[in-house]
């Protein structure tokens, strides 16, 4: 069975992770695989200008799969070589992909994101939870560590100590802990919160679909390089979006009082 199962509203995709009976599980042989099939094809479609990424049933993703580490079965399977492997191979290849897309992804946490799905969720640009989420990093329980490059993603998002405190201690915290630090944007109820993300995601797909992507890459960079970096890659994409279609669409619907609609020309 498919891990994504894929949905289409006109230029909004959502990407459900659908292993709902036993809470989302990710990291199963096969899982990268998928994950790049899936990315590399919404990043070839131009008529795609917001992912919704969600959980079937009650998880987002309770992480790695705890019976395949118990069994040393699967990616968690074999010599320590060959782990470490299936984590490049695999795991890691998952998340390269969903870090690779180039459109806006609002993750849209609709119960516990724990460990591997946490870090998942944090991939995503813009998160918004269920009040009936959780978030932990929890690999210290386990007495492993994050293999998913956990250390890197937390801290961009929620800054070094509260990165630091969820993973020396393993707590779980609860969405509106999680709003507190700045982890999720928004808390609403759980049963808006598809709603909410396809409302999000309809006035982002409603901009120009190259400046949105533009947009992403140059938020990303920023993280990255220098000032005086972003200022120049800054000044040369400007440069091509002053010559497009839509910015000519975006100038003449403000003088004109009207909604604009942007082609992605």
């Amino acid at each position: 069975m498919p891990l994504l199962h894929i949905t289409r509203d006109g230029p909004v995709a959502t990407l459900t992770i659908d292993r709902a009976e036993t809470m989302n599980p990710l990291g199963a042989p096969g899982d990268g695989d998928e994950f790049a099939d899936v990315c590399t094809g919404i990043n070839r479609d131009l008529d795609v200008r917001c992912v919704i990424l969600t959980g079937a049933g009650r998880a987002f993703s309770a992480g790695g799969d705890i019976k395949a580490m118990r069994d040393k079965s699967g990616t968690f399977g074999g010599t320590p070589p060959a782990i470490s492997d299936g984590y490049r191979d695999n795991i890691h290849q998952m998340l390269r992909a969903l870090y690779g897309l180039r459109v806006p992804v609002i993750a849209a946490v609709n119960g516990p994101a724990i460990g591997l799905g946490c870090d998942v969720a944090c991939l995503a640009d813009i998160r918004i939870a269920s009040d009936k989420a959780k978030f932990g990093v929890t690999f210290l329980k386990l007495g492993i560590i994050p293999g998913d490059g956990g250390t890197w993603i937390l801290p961009r998002v929620i800054g070094q100590s509260r990165a630091a405190e969820l993973f020396f201690t393993g707590d779980v915290i609860d969405a509106a802990t999680a709003q507190e630090w700045g982890l999720v944007s928004r808390v609403v109820p759980h049963d808006d919160l598809l709603a909410e993300a396809q409302t999000l995601a309809a006035k982002i797909a409603a901009m120009p679909p190259h400046g949105l992507r533009q947009a992403k890459n140059l938020l990303r960079q920023g993280q990255q390089v220098s000032y005086d970096t972003a200022l120049e890659m800054a000044a040369n994409t400007q440069a091509m979006m002053h010559h497009t279609a839509d910015h000519a669409e975006g100038v003449a619907a403000l003088i004109e009082k009207r909604s604009a609609e942007f082609t992605g020309e």
